[in-house]
């Protein structure tokens, strides 16, 4: 019976969330249509906030079916649709890769991200230890398409990331605190937004950022495991 009456209440507040959803899509083609692309920019932002909100509860609605295989079934379904990469640089370098921006602070849904990365993460480290960087560089690098006008990419103090650092740092990191890990942001274009999120050795940023600008369109290559040469350094 609690069951029953989870599934129910979960259904309707998705059916309320898909129904501001319809709205906020109305809006949206509304001010497109009349050449206003500032509020057009407003409106389409309180679509994306409302979509991932009505994914988190789309998400939950099979668990309470009391299927036993639901949350497995959803996270192999959200892994197929939201592919995350993973791996090691040449260089010996943790990185990943998420085929999107990351929400503006107080705008979407961070737990949105965490169903997404928190599986990946684990699937990916299942069969290899975390890796432990000492001393080092997390680096956020925000891929925007290119024919995103410049005044809707985002100022990097406004962008939620804490939920992706916490992450991160839980397999790669050694210890997070300022004395250990420093951070830097930065801004690049492509044919298709995604977020980069990178570990390097405090010793070996420098090289990190004078790589950087010549990075292949879709990102340096990514292997499972570090180079034995780099392994050292953690």
């Amino acid at each position: 019976m609690d069951d029953i009456s989870s599934f129910a209440r979960t259904l309707t507040k998705l059916e309320r969330l898909m129904a501001k959803l319809d709205m906020a899509v109305s809006n949206t083609r509304c001010m497109f249509g009349v050449k206003n692309m500032e509020l057009t920019y407003d409106v389409s932002l309180r679509v994306a906030e409302l979509m991932e909100k009505a994914v988190l509860v789309a998400r939950a609605l099979p668990a309470y079916t009391g299927a036993p295989d639901a949350a497995m079934m959803v996270a192999k379904q959200t892994a197929s649709v939201v592919p995350v990469e993973i791996g090691f640089t040449d260089e010996g370098w943790f990185s990943l890769r998420m085929p999107m921006l990351l929400p503006k602070k107080e705008h979407g849904s961070a737990d949105y991200i965490r169903s997404i990365l928190f599986p990946e993460m684990q699937r990916f480290f299942h069969n290899q230890a975390p890796c432990r960087f000492k001393d080092c560089v997390l680096i956020y690098r925000h891929v925007y398409s290119r024919d995103r006008p410049e005044r809707q990419r985002r100022d990097h103090d406004n962008i939620e990331i804490n939920m992706v650092s916490d992450i991160v740092a839980l397999y790669t990191m050694l210890d997070d605190a300022p004395s250990r890990c420093r951070h830097y942001y930065c801004s690049a274009e492509s044919d298709s937004e995604r977020t980069e999120v990178y570990v390097v050795p405090s010793e070996e940023f420098i090289q990190w950022y004078s790589q950087e600008k010549d990075f292949p369109a879709n990102g340096p290559a990514l292997s499972e495991f570090a180079p034995k040469q780099s392994q050292k350094d953690m």
